[in-house]
């Protein structure tokens, strides 16, 4: 009998929701929108800095750098400064700035005396490039030179965080964790709005008139809303290849995330008074929890305060999952961070609905 009054509530749900034009549009819309930027956004990534040279100098191995360039530094040969010039202006063959070197450099860097070298950096350029260029120019003219730096200290470098050099995380592959967490979100609106009606409309106390009790409307909004969240999130992970590693973690994953979402979209359907309200109040809880979906975007540890976040666990997890394909052990102190606020949002949110209920 709990089974089947649960069933008829989720039955009304369904019904509702397909009816909500409004809803189904926005549903729709959401999943042909992200696939589409998706798979525009590209997939590889470069990680040689492209340096333009005029006059080049380079027909040696001088300090480490050849024609050819060197690791994750590409040298791209110009005639004459005036070529180079445009070809920096423009951003021609991807250099990003030019080193142009006097037609005297070798034999003034032989003779001891110090020329000047030209670089051209375009507007906006960071300021760590200069800083390269600088360098390089400094170790091609010593090893000209043949003198050595007067003090050559052994340096070791200790990387705070995810290490990616050589092994950098696509656009395409960043922006996956945030597309799928904006998909949870909206239909975390779309059930604070369902639930903020009945509560509205007192629609909750006549199915609360029947044999229903509040254990099986809260279930009910409980199973409803984790199926709506799971159901998108996982056609659209489908869609843009989210399950090609590990697909049963990834599934795991975001089944916590729809529980969590829930949770909170239950939370604001209690406060709801109208659609403007619900909105609001979705859109507060919304907005901190797609900020660690936003700093996937940016290389560097998060800070804590972005790591006590809700979702930090659901970025991390599947991050971790979909660009470095790690095991379920792996991936196991963000899947239990995941499971904990879960848990928690969906607790809090059953709780606050049967109070708010209780008021009408």
């Amino acid at each position: 009998m709990t089974g089947s009054r649960i069933a008829a509530i989720i039955g009304k749900d369904l019904r509702e929701f397909s009816r909500n034009r409004f809803f189904v549009f926005i549903t729709l819309l959401v999943l042909v929108a992200y696939v589409a930027v998706f798979w525009f956004l590209p997939d590889s990534v470069d990680e040689t800095v492209r340096i333009g040279v005029s006059n080049t100098v380079l027909n040696t191995d001088v300090g480490g750098v050849t024609e050819s360039g060197t690791a994750g530094f590409a040298l791209e040969i110009y005639a004459s400064e005036e070529e180079l010039q445009t070809a920096v202006e423009e951003g021609r063959d991807g250099i990003v700035a030019g080193i142009a070197f006097p037609p005297d450099f070798l034999a003034s860097t032989a003779a001891g005396e110090t020329p000047t070298v030209r670089l051209l950096i375009p507007a906006g350029l960071p300021p760590e490039i200069q800083l390269l260029l600088e360098g390089a120019v400094s170790e091609i003219a010593f090893g000209i030179a043949g003198v050595a730096p007067p003090v050559d200290p052994i340096t070791k470098a200790v990387v705070l965080g995810t290490d990616r050099a050589g092994n950098q995380i696509s656009l395409r592959e960043q922006m996956l964790p945030m597309i799928l967490i904006m998909v949870l979100m909206v239909e975390t609106f779309a059930l604070s709005s369902l639930i903020a009606v009945e509560v509205q409309q007192r629609t909750v106390v006549a199915i609360l008139a029947t044999p229903v009790r509040i254990v099986d409307f809260l279930a009910a909004k409980g199973i409803f809303g984790v199926g709506l969240a799971l159901s998108e999130v996982v056609l659209l992970g489908l869609l843009i290849g989210a399950f090609a590693v590990n697909a049963p973690a990834v599934f795991v994953i975001l089944l916590l995330g729809a529980v969590l979402v829930t949770g909170f979209g239950m939370i604001a359907g209690s406060y709801g008074r109208d659609f403007m309200g619900t909105l609001l109040v979705s859109m507060l809880f919304m907005i901190p929890l797609m900020i660690p979906a936003f700093g996937a975007l940016f290389p560097g540890s998060s800070p804590t305060w972005v790591k006590v976040l809700p979702t930090y666990g659901l970025v991390e997890a599947l991050i971790d999952v979909t660009a470095d394909g790690e095991s379920w052990s792996q991936i196991a102190p963000s899947l239990l961070l995941l499971a904990a606020w879960g848990l928690a949002a969906f607790a809090a949110g059953a709780f606050i609905l049967k109070r708010r209920v209780a008021t009408l």
